[in-house]
């Protein structure tokens, strides 16, 4: 196959800073669809303790059904833990009356969030996500457990490897109409975060293995470094 198709891998393409960082300053894409909340979130999650706060965002596209929404509401101020929740500003209206007040301070709801600098947060203890490519890369490079919600497209694909192949989470088990109750996210939930779960541990170690990877992969003289210099090399000839 290598020799039928000279493909050379390299990445996982997250900005230097957060590990090689060989390249000063380069600490984001350049680009974002929404004005992210920096300081609100940042300030927020440096009040919490390590590892203590869930981070729930579903990406710049899906849409949850109005029942799913505030399912996943009651689901989350059920688990006792803190949240961070992106809540894209079109679909604010579907929160549940006076969810904010409930809350307090246990839970921050923002439209858009600076998400790099929220995974790479001592504070937070895992990442409920759709399972989009970008946002699962960003998690594994930064060694965060998740929870997979995932809807459609690759995103059931990346959760199955999430779960069962590199083991870094857990997927949620909807019904047959593709239903999550708040019980099944508290399960999810308990799983990653509680401090005396075996499958936790293993979860949270393995995700921090990644890390090193991607580390190791970007590094000089690692599989990613190596194989640029050898695509220049090649077209340089």
């Amino acid at each position: 196959m290598k020799n039928q198709w000279p493909v050379k891998n390299i990445g996982p393409m997250i900005p230097s800073m957060y590990l090689d960082k060989r390249l000063a300053g380069d600490k984001d894409y350049g680009i974002s669809l929404f004005n992210a909340q920096v300081n609100e979130c940042l300030d927020w999650l440096d009040s919490k303790p390590p590892g203590s706060v869930i981070y729930v965002s579903f990406g710049s596209l899906a849409v949850l059904k109005d029942d799913q929404m505030i399912e996943l509401a009651a689901g989350l101020k059920q688990t006792g833990h803190n949240f961070l929740w992106v809540v894209r500003e079109t679909e604010t209206k579907k929160l549940p009356s006076n969810y904010i007040e409930e809350i307090g301070d246990r839970g921050l709801i923002v439209n858009w969030s600076p998400q790099l600098q929220v995974l790479a947060h001592k504070s937070i203890g895992c990442f409920m996500t759709h399972c989009g490519w970008n946002s699962t890369l960003e998690a594994l490079s930064l060694g965060v457990a998740l929870i997979g919600m995932p809807a459609y497209s690759d995103q059931p694909t990346n959760a199955k490897f999430i779960e069962d192949v590199w083991k870094v989470g857990v997927r949620v088990k909807a019904d047959k109409d593709g239903f999550v109750t708040k019980e099944e996210i508290v399960r999810c939930v308990g799983e990653v975060m509680e401090e005396t779960s075996k499958k936790g541990k293993e979860i949270r170690k393995n995700a921090l293995r990644l890390m090193e990877f991607a580390k190791e992969a970007l590094a000089e003289g690692g599989n990613s470094d190596k194989n640029i210099d050898e695509f220049v090399a090649k077209i340089a000839r």
